[in-house]
């Protein structure tokens, strides 16, 4: 049986997981595919670090040039991350007329689209699925199983990390800082989780998901982005109370030549299909105008549904290398994505939940309203928490109509400066 070459770039989790995949799985493969995928070369920064997987050592190196150089290597795994030098070993790559399949989501969010044009110039396969979801095969949904139909919006929860947070901080009445300790001890969360509860990671993803989505690149710097690191407890209790749960939510919403894409935290109805997705599982609900509403979820991280994705990404590198089957998106994606614009959060429309935190005395909501009113901002409901027999603060919950970003803005601008208001406003959109 013939065998197909691959080089792996970086032995972390991701690589050790992919390793071991096709170690125990090679005859399974070998059957359904009639080649027989074989690592032939490692890359690792340190050549004598101890590792807990069975392995030959002479399969690592310390030198790109041994695997990019080598003609027996045709598919190429870059598992290494970040930008440098991941960038430029997959452009080289594809100059030694090798195959590529990457699980990282920052370099194509940043760099994809000098990648996706020199993979297209120089006629090589790009294969990326382990770079959103993990294991849910939400980039072949798009490429291959949605592919006639015209996607209208994908909204994600793509981050396991910030939804196990969030999931924790309501069930169990935890603070923000409790929860992400608890989450970096089970392994869910970084020593440094900056990029996930920050919500960049989750725009890393959605700048992929929608460019897939809608023909044309989105950097993730063109994502509005929010993180989750100043919710508080009080917030997940007040909106379970109105009947919503909130949730780290990535959006990518086309609506005629405008393109909405954002992440956010989010008021989400308890009704909703994405409220049931808890912990450290991710979830995208794609609507397209044939296929209607359709909902994939499933662990979104880790060693072996990541290397599932990276392995199919092989599979699909090697029909193509072996077989000239050709991939589905080539780039650019449209010819016509030079109408698409980006619409600015500001210009988009919502429904919200404030918090204000207002000293407990008469005419306080009246000033608040006023304000409010200024601005064509229309308050569905009011609840004031509670009353001080003393002197204090107490907290005021109000629910909007729909009304633009940036009268909401502007309004709570005015709103904090008021002497009545000892913190600033707590917001949240709603997902209607």
């Amino acid at each position: 049986m013939k065998e197909v070459k691959i080089g792996l770039l970086g032995f972390g989790t991701v690589g050790t997981g992919v390793y071991e995949l096709l170690r125990k799985n090679i005859n399974l493969i070998e059957e359904k595919v009639g080649l027989r995928p074989v690592i032939k070369k490692i890359l690792v920064k340190n050549l004598n670090k101890k590792r807990n997987v069975i392995i030959d050592p002479h399969l690592f190196t310390n030198d790109i040039n041994e695997i990019l150089q080598d003609p027996e290597i045709s598919i190429i795994c870059e598992l290494i991350g970040g930008i440098e030098p991941a960038k430029d070993y997959i452009l080289k790559a594809f100059e030694k007329g090798k195959e590529v399949v990457t699980a990282n989501k920052a370099v194509l969010a940043l760099c994809g689209k000098e990648i996706w044009e020199n993979c297209t110039k120089r006629k090589r396969f790009l294969g990326f699925e382990a770079s959103v979801g993990g294991g849910i095969p939400v980039i072949k949904t798009l490429k291959e199983a949605l592919i006639g139909n015209e996607i209208n919006s994908i909204i994600g929860i793509v981050n396991g990390t910030t939804n196990y947070i969030l999931t924790r901080m309501l069930e169990n009445n935890l603070n923000f800082k409790e929860a992400l300790k608890e989450a970096q001890a089970k392994g869910y969360a970084e020593a440094d989780p900056s990029l996930d509860i920050k919500g960049i990671d989750s725009a890393h993803k959605i700048s992929i998901l929608a460019s897939l989505a809608f023909g044309i690149y989105i950097p993730a710097s063109e994502v509005y982005t929010e993180g989750i690191e100043e919710i508080e407890l009080m917030d997940l209790r007040f909106a379970k109370d109105l009947g919503y749960i909130v949730k780290l939510l990535a959006f990518a919403k086309k609506r005629k030549d405008k393109i909405e894409i954002r992440v956010h935290p989010t008021l989400i109805s308890e009704n909703h299909v994405l409220t049931s997705i808890r912990l450290n599982y991710n979830a995208f609900y794609i609507t397209g105008d044939f296929i209607g509403d359709v909902l994939i979820y499933g662990l979104g991280a880790g060693k072996e549904p990541t290397a599932s994705a990276v392995v199919s990404d092989i599979i699909d590198a090697i029909e193509y290398f072996y077989f000239g089957k050709r991939p589905f998106i080539r780039y650019p994606l449209t010819k016509n994505n030079h109408l698409i614009k980006l619409r600015p959060i500001e210009e988009v429309e919502f429904k919200y939940y404030f918090r204000f935190s207002a000293i407990d005395k008469p005419g306080v909501l009246s000033k608040i309203s006023g304000i409010l009113g200024k601005y064509n901002i229309s308050i569905a409901s009011v609840i004031q928490i509670g009353r001080q027999k003393r002197k204090g603060s107490v907290p005021i919950v109000m629910l909007t109509h729909e009304t633009k970003e940036k009268n909401v803005n502007k309004a709570l601008q005015e709103i904090n400066k008021l002497d009545v208001v000892t913190s600033p406003t707590k917001k949240f959109r709603i997902l209607d």
